[in-house]
C-alpha cells in the first residue's frame, strides 16, 4: 500500500509540475522549488540524523535516509503555490494562508504515521511537523521578499512582476 501512495503522490506531482512552472515568473518558481528542496532535505535530513523520524518505506532506501519524494517533489510544489497564492499579500493574510498548508499537513503526517509504514516517529509530533512546515515556508517566503526587493533596487521590477 505505501508504495502505492508514494507512486500516486509521485504521479500527481509530475503532472503538476509544467503547471507551476508557466508564465511570467517562471525564474522565481524555480528558485522557489530548488530553494525549498534544499531546505527541505536539510531539515529532514537533521530529523531523520537525530533519530526523530524514520521512512520505513522510502524510494531509493539504500541511497537516501529520508524521502526524497516528500523532500524534492511535494513540498517544493506546496512551496510553489503558497507562494503564488500569497504573493501580494500582507503578514496577516500569509499567517493565515500558511495554516491552510500547515494544519493539514500536519493532521495527514499523524493520520498516516498512525495508519501505515511511511513514517514513523520517534521524538516527532504533529505540532512538530506544523512547526518545521511553517518554518520552511516562511523562510522561502522571506526568500521572495528578499529576491523582490533586490529587483526593485537593481530596476529590475519587470522580471518579478
Amino acid at each position: 500500500m505505501e508504495k502505492k501512495l508514494l507512486n500516486l503522490l509521485t504521479g500527481l506531482c509530475v503532472v503538476a509540475l509544467p503547471f507551476l512552472f508557466r508564465g511570467s515568473k517562471m525564474r522565481e518558481n524555480l528558485l522557489i522549488f530548488f530553494s525549498k528542496g534544499v531546505l527541505a532535505t536539510l531539515v529532514d535530513a537533521y530529523v531523520v540524523g537525530t533519530k526523530r523520524i524514520e521512512y520505513p518505506v522510502r524510494p531509493l532506501g539504500k541511497i537516501f535516509k529520508t524521502n526524497i519524494i516528500y523532500d524534492m517533489l511535494f513540498f517544493p510544489i506546496l512551496s510553489v503555490i503558497w507562494v503564488k497564492m500569497s504573493y501580494n499579500d500582507n503578514f496577516g493574510k500569509i499567517l493565515l494562508k500558511s495554516l491552510v498548508f500547515s494544519v493539514p499537513m500536519s493532521i495527514g503526517q499523524w493520520y498516516f504515521e498512525k495508519n501505515s509504514r511511511l513514517f514513523k516517529w520517534k521524538k516527532w509530533s504533529p505540532f512538530h511537523t506544523f512547526g518545521s512546515v511553517n518554518f520552511t515556508l516562511f523562510t522561502i517566503r522571506g526568500f521572495v521578499g528578499l529576491i523582490k526587493k533586490l529587483d526593485k533596487i537593481k530596476g529590475n521590477q519587470n522580471i518579478t512582476e
